[in-house]
């Protein structure tokens, strides 16, 4: 599975950017899936995630009420809406795909099998 990440750019404080994470080589309806951000000198941290079948949802309590993660699996394609950003937003974000653990382990990059590439996103005060 191949990963594509796309949608970074520079916005204001308030301001919305919507990510996609296109999958391609194979379809990834049956994995878990993910978003990741990562700012230099600190570990990549955990944003959002998402059940194959859409019946589980968990986010970082940073992020909860402000983005909402959505999966195309007809698209092969997963999304990040966020919204209302703040600077502590900034940072590289990556999407990830993972077969098995169900639910579990949500949050933990070492339980995912594929990444995107990374998008960068600055939010300005």
């Amino acid at each position: 599975v191949q990963l594509q990440a796309s949608g970074g750019g520079l916005v204001q404080a308030g301001g919305s950017l919507r990510l996609s994470c296109a999958a391609s080589g194979r379809t990834i309806g049956s994995y878990a899936v993910g978003w990741f951000r990562q700012v230099p000198g600190k570990e990549r941290e955990f944003v959002a995630a998402r059940g194959w079948s859409g019946d589980w949802s968990y986010y970082a309590d940073s992020v909860k009420g402000r983005f909402t993660i959505s999966r195309d699996n007809a698209k092969n394609t997963v999304n990040l809406q966020m919204n209302s950003l703040k600077p502590e937003d900034t940072a590289v974000y990556y999407c990830a795909a993972r077969w098995g653990f169900g639910s579990s382990q949500f949050s933990v990059p070492s339980t995912y099998d594929y990444w995107g590439q990374g998008t960068q996103v600055t939010v300005s005060s």
